[in-house]
């Protein structure tokens, strides 16, 4: 695409408050199957399948966005691993490395593993993701309407076939609050790394509270009646501020009590090409014509190129800057974005 090679390369789209992006999430579909309560409504409504952005499409954003000083990607869903393709998509990104991408990632919840792990990693999946929000059998069921026993198994496939793992859990006060230190003991036997969310207002039925959230300090207070913690500097853009615990890397994302969003270097396009400056964002900017144009349309690019720089440019200082503004006016919960 000779259009896409006279963008400048590495020359970062930048905000108001002067933080470069250099990460970009993508949700290929808002399918799941999992009906996770801090995430999906009782009865979503499904993205039409073909009003999604064909991998092709996808992988043309993903060069184009390289090009303006993406260094890393993340895939999510919905579950990503529920779109046939997912993987050789893995694979097609490869080729991107060679013009200024540093890293591919994924996020999972793991129920899928057991088949796709070995496969993930021959495509060079560099980094996965795997949530993980109990680990008794009961609580989980109630927290995802499945069962555990099958994500183990995924997470364990993953490890067997050489990834580095990091195990994503969301608490919620009074739910899955007890599974700290059990959580934190089972990291720490399979060397996985452990990262605690804070509950976010992204639940597809709109009933987050502040009195659900459990937080940073409250998972510090109770790692500190069984551990020796110690906080680990250099948190950077890093949404995770990390501790050692008792030798052991955690990660704790803050993001109600203690954001990261000063340093905040994310954007994020959804399934059917609607692009996000913020995960809190009021309003996206729906990119799917520009994007589809990218494979035929030598000028697309620099329409592209110009209406993101105008509303990247605009995104707000962070998440306690916009909380105040009415929740309901945004019907987009954490399955149709990615999280």
């Amino acid at each position: 695409m000779n259009s896409m090679t006279d963008l400048t390369s590495g020359a970062a789209f930048q905000d108001q408050f002067g933080r470069q992006k250099r990460k970009l999430r993508i949700s290929i579909t808002d399918r799941c199957n999992f009906k996770c309560v801090y995430c999906m409504p009782e009865h979503p409504e499904w993205m039409k399948k073909h009003n999604l952005l064909s991998f092709e499409a996808l992988y043309q954003f993903c060069e184009f966005m390289v090009r303006q000083g993406i260094e890393q990607i993340r895939i999510t869903g919905g579950e990503p691993l529920m779109r046939q393709g997912a993987v050789h998509f893995i694979e097609q990104l490869q080729a991107l490395k060679k013009i200024g991408l540093k890293r591919i990632a994924m996020t999972t919840n793991g129920h899928f593993l057991k088949k796709d792990a070995a496969a993930l990693q021959q495509a060079g999946l560099d980094d996965l993701n795997i949530s993980l929000d109990s680990l008794d059998e009961t609580q989980f069921l109630q927290l995802t309407q499945r069962a555990l026993s099958p994500v183990l198994d995924g997470i364990f496939a993953a490890k067997q076939a050489g990834f580095q793992i990091k195990i994503n859990t969301v608490l919620i006060k009074g739910i899955n609050d007890d599974q700290i230190i059990p959580l934190v003991r089972w990291a720490k036997i399979h060397q996985f790394e452990q990262r605690f969310i804070e509950f976010m207002p992204l639940d597809g039925d709109q009933k987050w509270s502040q009195s659900n959230v459990v937080s940073e300090q409250d998972v510090l207070t109770v790692l500190n009646s069984q551990f020796d913690v110690q906080i680990q500097h250099g948190q950077g853009s890093n949404p995770a501020r990390r501790y050692i615990v008792d030798g052991m890397p955690i990660g704790i994302i803050s993001t109600i009590s203690n954001s990261f969003c000063a340093d905040c270097d994310r954007l994020r396009l959804n399934a059917q090409g609607e692009f996000y400056n913020c995960l809190f964002a009021q309003n996206g900017l729906n990119l799917k014509d520009e994007i589809q144009q990218l494979t035929h349309d030598p000028l697309a690019a620099f329409v592209l190129q110009d209406k993101l720089r105008t509303y990247i440019w605009h995104k707000e200082q962070g998440f306690h800057a916009i909380q105040n503004q009415q929740r309901h006016s945004r019907k987009i919960s954490m399955y149709m974005i990615g999280g």
